[in-house]
């Protein structure tokens, strides 16, 4: 989003295209609590719902035997005692209270069938990480409604929730029973990976003449005029990377180009954009561009 702010923007100031990156990257962390806590008010409204039942004046024996198999979903009270996430929603005043967003999709959810399904089999761990995950993947990212309402919200959260999404499941999964402190992702995995994205994103800009011959030099000019710019800036920074990090292997940041491209750009983005570097890999490698070193690149040329 940085890099494509940047090239729309068409100046030279670097200091707030990092500024930019660092923002976008703070809302996509925003995001990923955020989808978490509607999990949490989903729940909310269903034990609502149940307490409503209960208190009507003449109650019936569904509303008097309850199925609380939902509210009581162990990962719903790991997270509601997790200090990282908790500390997070806080300090950030993260709160879906003035959405209509979360009871449409309880509303949803009452007819969904993997949750009829949730509530009729046996209780356990295993199958509440199973179905709060489901959640997240499936009820969540098929929902129109959820998706206009983030995009109302903010234009860094229009193409992240599909990423953020993965990273929520990621999360989930490393939950382990018994463990009410379960820890969620950080921003960054140390100060190494936060300079990495702000110098990746500094040489993009200033090796932008070099990758855009390079792709020009790689394509058709009836291709050129048809790529999309995603697709551009997406190789732009996958050449970069390839370029200027001779630590990494080139086949890790094609794999996670093309991953981005699936994400970000159109359908058939990923083949074309694959196609497209490895035209330019091969030509770097021809050229002698390519000297990486290090642990586990030995013989990286072959494999390549």
């Amino acid at each position: 989003m940085a890099f494509y702010a940047f090239n729309r923007r068409n100046d030279d100031n670097l200091s707030q295209a990092e500024k930019e990156l660092m923002f976008s990257i703070e809302k996509t962390y925003d995001l990923y609590h955020y989808l978490l806590l509607l999990v949490l008010e989903i729940a909310d409204i269903a034990a609502e719902k149940i307490d409503m039942a209960l208190h009507k004046r003449i109650p019936t024996t569904e509303d008097l035997n309850p199925n609380t198999r939902f509210v009581d979903n162990l990962i719903l009270n790991q997270l509601r005692n997790s200090e990282d996430f908790t500390s997070y929603i806080s300090k950030k005043k993260l709160s879906w209270v003035n959405s209509h967003v979360p009871r449409l999709l309880y509303t949803k959810m009452l007819t969904w069938e993997p949750y009829k399904e949730y509530l009729s089999t046996t209780t356990g761990f295993s199958a509440d990480k199973k179905f709060f995950i489901s959640i997240i993947n499936e009820l969540f990212l098929t929902s129109e409604d959820l998706q206009a309402y983030l995009e109302e919200q903010s234009i860094y959260w229009n193409d992240d929730i599909e990423y953020v999404s993965a990273m929520a499941e990621k999360t989930i999964r490393k939950f382990r029973q018994g463990n009410l402190q379960n820890t969620l992702m950080p921003l960054f995995k140390n100060e190494e990976d936060k300079e990495f994205v702000k110098v990746l994103l500094r040489k993009a800009i200033m090796n932008d003449k070099k990758t855009s011959e390079l792709i020009d030099k790689n394509t058709t000019n009836w291709e050129v005029e048809r790529i999309a710019l995603m697709d551009i800036l997406v190789m732009k920074l996958a050449i970069t990377e390839i370029l200027e990090f001779q630590e990494i292997p080139v086949r890790v940041t094609l794999n996670e180009y093309i991953e981005l491209a699936k994400y970000y750009c159109t359908s058939k983005s990923s083949t074309f954009v694959n196609g497209i570097l490895d035209k330019i890999v091969k030509e770097m490698r021809d050229e002698g561009f390519l000297k990486k070193t290090g642990r586990g690149l030995m013989g990286e040329a072959l494999t390549d």
